[in-house]
């Protein structure tokens, strides 16, 4: 039988489709070990949360996955490594929330956040607190408003100016007319030990950061910046239902690569990664770490970093942030 134009024109297009594809790509990943790139120093959630996937990755993928940590510039120097790098599925970024904030803080960046990379899957999100040692008068975030709006020049600390924790802190304040000073220091470590201290009233960190020290009885959590309670925090407010209704500003972690990367290698990244993080055990390692999985597609991983993107770029242009 004859076979009409069309069926043959539409056998065409994907006989042309699959000689397109470079031959590299349909063998991914086989020729060698996957670079998973955390931006931040070892220590930290970015390099816990590589180093909890990988095992999970390398058995799936029958390949070795290997955690390379490149820090520095709030993970834009290793994010930029990842955006010059050969785009072909063997190097990926881990990055952490100072992603959607950077491009609008340091112009130098040396790669487009939204043209050199591409999102492969959003791995999660978490709250980030606000705290008070234990010792002070403030008992709820009630009474932090209530000395804010009395222009007691109340001070908070955070982990840098341009962090999240400063800009979601400089959010509130901006919309609600609130006298909150910063103080920004350099990295958790150095708030944590003002925080306990009593050198410092507020501080604004992960639930990772944060929560050993409201364990301890040393700080007191007094609300969460997300839209839910945290799961590790269940007895801490949310800001959103503390009067500020529909305010949300979560932590999160992503897995980028170079923009070029195949689709289909993204397409198969994006599925393996969705598949550790619905593992029980992996699951249970992240909620040790306050966050929370969330899986999706690399097009609704994107949208979300966009999104991202375009709020913290109004936060910092209101607020004339800049970085440290």
């Amino acid at each position: 039988m004859k076979k009409s134009t069309p069926v043959l024109f539409a056998a065409a297009v994907a006989l042309a489709t699959l000689f397109a594809t470079p031959a590299w790509a349909q063998a991914w990943p086989t020729r060698g070990p996957i670079k998973l790139v955390a931006v931040f120093p070892p220590g930290g959630s970015v390099d816990q949360v590589s180093r909890i996937l990988a095992p999970s990755l390398q058995q799936q993928l029958g390949q070795s996955v290997v955690v390379e940590n490149k820090g520095g510039a709030s993970g834009a120097i290793g994010t930029a490594a990842v955006a010059q790098s050969t785009p072909d599925g063997y190097t990926f970024a881990v990055v952490f929330d100072t992603h959607g904030v950077n491009p609008s803080l340091n112009p130098n960046l040396g790669y487009d956040a939204r043209k050199d990379l591409a999102a492969v899957a959003q791995i999660g999100t978490s709250a980030m607190v606000l705290a008070t040692h234990a010792d002070t008068a403030y008992k709820s975030f009630g009474d932090v408003i209530v000395a804010a709006k009395a222009k007691k020049a109340v001070s908070y600390g955070s982990i840098g100016s341009g962090s999240l924790g400063h800009l979601a802190i400089a959010l509130l304040a901006k919309g609600d007319g609130l006298e909150l000073n910063h103080v920004p220091y350099r990295g958790g470590g150095p708030l944590m030990n003002d925080a306990i201290a009593g050198h410092v009233p507020l501080s604004v960190g992960s639930v990772f950061l944060i929560k050993p020290h409201i364990d301890s009885k040393r700080l007191r959590g007094l609300a969460v910046t997300t839209s839910k309670r945290s799961p590790q925090l269940p007895d801490v407010p949310t800001i959103a239902e503390s009067g500020y209704a529909g305010f949300e500003a979560p932590a999160w972690w992503a897995v980028l690569a170079p923009a070029k990367t195949p689709p289909e290698v993204v397409a198969r990244m994006n599925q393996e990664i969705n598949k550790a993080l619905q593992s029980p055990e992996v699951a249970a390692k992240l909620a040790a770490q306050g966050i929370e999985v969330r899986t999706g597609t690399p097009a609704q991983a994107q949208a979300f970093i966009d999104k991202q993107i375009d709020i913290w770029a109004k936060v910092v242009k209101d607020n004339g942030i800049k970085a440290d």
